[in-house]
């Protein structure tokens, strides 16, 4: 029902800046939760962050003042904004959407983040 495209990802330096885009199709993407998870090699996948259809967001502590997790509904979009990333942050950024109320949860691909010099 839902497709998830991240686009975004790359090399940046630390202390560097990226923000990851996440395209959606649906219908009814806005009625979903939106967030960005990242996993590194050899650990668990995490939360970074989330937006719900309503707007509340929620940051990892790891994250919080750091990153900035939007939607624009209209472009069936989702973006996460990043800023001074730090090299434990080079991760593989998933796209996901869930809609509890059907019991659906949907992945995108992933985009790879580098955080090195």
């Amino acid at each position: 029902q839902v497709q998830l495209l991240e686009s975004g990802g790359g090399l940046v330096q630390p202390g560097g800046s990226l923000t990851l885009s996440c395209a959606g199709t649906g219908r009814i993407f806005s009625f979903y939760v939106m967030g960005w998870y990242r996993q590194a090699p050899g650990k668990e996948r995490e939360l970074v962050a989330d937006i719900s259809s309503s707007g509340s967001t929620y940051y990892a502590t790891s994250v919080k003042g750091r990153f900035t997790i939007s939607r624009d509904n209209g472009k069936n979009s989702v973006y996460l904004q990043m800023i001074s990333l730090k090299p434990e942050e080079a991760d593989v950024y998933s796209c996901n959407a869930r809609l509890n109320s059907a019991n659906a949860n949907y992945w995108g691909q992933g985009t790879q983040v580098t955080v090195s010099t």
